[in-house]
């Protein structure tokens, strides 16, 4: 079934039985029902709070990290750094973490040589992985792998036995401190974001008690989304915590429009009835809602056509959520509006965001200056936009007190360690290949040292350290390995020039050979996403260029409205540049599918209502006129509870990612507001001619008549 006949069918049935009107109380007795599965649901959907596990299973990390996983047991490791203990402590603190649940082995120098002998008669290069002064390192290996709540369970118990002075680093402390933060700030984001919005829509809307009920109504897609994602198994800890935000932000847009229509509805008879309004403000909004929702929808859905399968994690959601904000404003929220219609109308006060009415006359008097302007301003900020620095090390997204951060800072001063590089080749190459492919490696600028099994066998070595203990840590499933720790910080590019040394290197001996571990999975990272920001662009463009060309039946509509958009996310997205900001890898991706989801909803309302004045024999100039002053409080008062729910997040997140996000978002609601106010107007009325041309029943402005 195709969007027109849904839509046909949905519209045909309200205005037929006026089923909404008819059935409000049993539509919202059902509509609370529906809440219970839904809480159920989300109380069992699993959270994945490693972003590096939605690389694609073909790149070559993750084959990497399937091989570790499934042959070495090493797909999750920790290093823990200990500070001023003597050896039997370590000892003593070793076993206690081994006796860990989720904990698979801990790996230290008693497992090769008894702490009876002198630590002197370890081979150097095992001697410079575990000892640094007064700070030894233990390598702890978990049963599962980096994301698991049984792996984060563990990590949680080994920060409670161990003592002050110890330190765990490594992907999977940072996923647990990751878990732990984003579940702590999670419920203070839903609070403050609707907090705020609740702020814009009571200066917004002339009732005090319409706010509430918006967000009552907005309560049931939301806990709907989020209950049905269940489905999905689990969900990124940054689909959780924006999800709420964005749907609140976005459909949101629908809410206001069907309010707006439904008090403009019932102001224009005397005998027209409640009943009567709440029809034809439906019949009204219905195309405006269907179509931006189509669209939106959409946009979000191109996430899913990314490599990093984090984009479908984020895009599924939220179409997800969208589908069940049109819905639930189409069906619950009338009801709740009808039901609670007499209190929306007692308590009222003055607004302070109303209807333009200079604004109108100065678009139409300078349309021409103000689409120049816009030009103007599109050329410079695309090429700042293009020039935009991003960051992809997922360590600087985390504040700098967490436990993990001080464990990767202690990994780096005390063992000039930064990332470890898990190099996996063929185990058919004899020792002698292996000792000089370890010697090149380590030559490498960078590389502080190599561990293999090879370096630990043959002459020189003590009689007393025994290899064949360690054996099973580098010689597994038709593979050996080696350790080769780096200076250099994931996703940095000396690191990725020092993984490519490494593959040129490696290529000499074995050409099947794979790199893993956080800084080839980051470098993985930087390519998958580079990919994805070119192909999802130009699919959600494509997408919702088609929608409104099938929605308004129309070829100059898509292009004035896709470029005015366009014209809003380019300026957001290249202020960083001139504010010298660098991005975390994704905002590209996902600030544009998200703003040009939500401002195409504002687009369609302004275009949806410039058409409805024409088709009442106005001129083009008075029909602009009065679709910018009609549908400016819907505009800015969503814009702005988009923008205060996401500004409020952003300066409350101690999470980098979640903060540039929504400060992106913020601004972006409040540029794409001024864009469809001004910019949008400008084009429609400068080629309004056009768009009769190229438009399936369009109608013909009042001074086209006579010409």
């Amino acid at each position: 079934m195709t969007k027109g006949h849904f839509c046909t069918i949905l519209f045909s049935m309200l205005r037929k039985d006026k089923f909404i009107v008819r059935y409000r109380n049993k539509i919202l007795l059902v509509a609370v029902l529906l809440l219970i599965p839904s809480v159920i649901g989300y109380l069992n959907t699993g959270i994945n709070y490693d972003i590096l596990s939605y690389l694609p299973k073909e790149a070559e990390s993750m084959k990497g990290q399937e091989v570790l996983d499934k042959d070495f047991n090493l797909a999750s490791v920790g290093m823990m750094v200990t500070n001023d203990l003597s050896d039997k402590e370590v000892v003593s603190l070793k076993d206690k973490i081994e006796k860990i649940d989720g904990v698979k082995k801990v790996f230290w120098r008693d497992d090769v040589l008894d702490i009876t002998f002198p630590k002197e008669m370890i081979p150097e290069a095992l001697q410079k992985q575990l000892y640094s002064k007064d700070s030894t390192l233990m390598i702890v290996t978990f049963e599962e792998d980096t994301a698991s709540e049984k792996t984060m369970d563990a990590i949680a118990k080994i920060k409670e036995v161990s003592n002050k002075d110890c330190y765990l680093g490594g992907m999977s402390a940072i996923a647990q401190d990751t878990k732990d933060l984003a579940n702590s700030e999670t419920v203070k984001y839903a609070v403050i974001a609707v907090l705020l919005s609740l702020v814009v829509l009571y200066l917004g809307l002339e009732s005090s008690v319409a706010p509430l009920i918006f967000m009552l109504g907005m309560a049931f897609p939301i806990i709907y989304n989020f209950g049905t994602n269940i489905f999905l198994g689990k969900i990124s800890y940054i689909t959780q915590a924006l999800a709420m935000i964005l749907q609140l932000a976005v459909t949101m847009d629908y809410s206001i429009f069907l309010l707006h229509r439904y008090q403009e509805e019932k102001k224009k008879a005397e005998n027209t009835t409640n009943d009567m309004a709440m029809v034809k403000a439906i019949q009204a909004t219905f195309t405006s809602i269907t179509s931006s929702s189509v669209t939106t929808i959409a946009g979000f859905l191109t996430l899913c056509f990314m490599q990093l399968r984090l984009g479908g994690d984020i895009g599924i959601v939220m179409a997800k959520g969208v589908v069940l904000g049109v819905i639930c404003t189409i069906f619950v929220l009338p009801s709740l509006l009808m039901i609670f219609d007499r209190q929306i109308e007692k308590y009222t006060h003055r607004t302070l965001i109303h209807e333009l009415k200079k604004v109108p006359d100065f678009v139409v008097r300078h349309a021409k200056l103000l689409l120049l302007i816009g030009i103007c301003i599109f050329i410079p900020m695309g090429f700042a936009q293009a020039n935009v620095k991003q960051y992809y090390d997922l360590t600087s997204t985390l504040p700098s007190d967490l436990s993990s951060m001080k464990g990767t800072e202690e990994l780096k001063d005390k063992f000039n360690m930064n990332t470890t590089h898990f190099i996996l080749v063929s185990d058919t190459l004899p020792t002698k290949d292996i000792q000089e492919l370890s010697g090149k490696i380590e030559n490498i600028e960078g590389i502080e040292n190599v561990l293999a099994y090879e370096n630990f066998v043959g002459g020189g070595v003590p009689g007393a350290f025994e290899p064949e203990a360690i054996k099973d840590i580098f010689e597994n499933g038709g593979y050996k390995l080696l350790i080769a720790n780096s200076d250099y910080h994931a996703a940095t590019d000396e690191e990725n020039k020092q993984l490519d040394k490494i593959h040129e290197v490696l290529s000499q001996y074995d050409k099947k050979a794979l790199i893993t571990g956080e800084g080839m999975l980051s470098k993985d990272l930087i390519t998958t996403t580079n990919e994805d920001f070119k192909v999802v662009n130009v699919l959600s463009i494509l997408a919702i260029f088609v929608i409104i060309l099938i929605t308004f039946k129309s070829i100059a509509l898509p292009f004035i409205l896709v470029l005015a958009i366009e014209l809003a996310i380019t300026i957001n997205m290249g202020i960083p540049y001139l504010t010298h900001t660098t991005l975390p890898f994704i905002a590209g991706i996902v600030i544009g599918t998200i703003q040009l989801g939500a401002c195409v909803d504002y687009a369609i309302l302004m275009t949806t209502r410039f058409r409805e004045e024409l088709s009442l024999n106005k001129s083009g100039k008075e029909a602009i006129r009065v679709a910018i002053q009609k549908t400016s409080p819907s505009i800015i008062t969503s814009g702005c509870s988009f923008f205060a729910a996401c500004i409020g997040v952003s300066l409350i997140s101690r999470m980098d990612l979640i903060s540039s996000l929504c400060e992106l978002l913020a601004r972006g609601a409040i540029i794409s507001v001024i864009s469809i106010i001004f910019i949008l107007p400008s084009m429609l009325l400068l080629g309004h001619k056009l768009i009769e041309k190229t438009t399936k029943k369009w109608p013909i402005a009042k001074e086209d008549q006579y010409e």
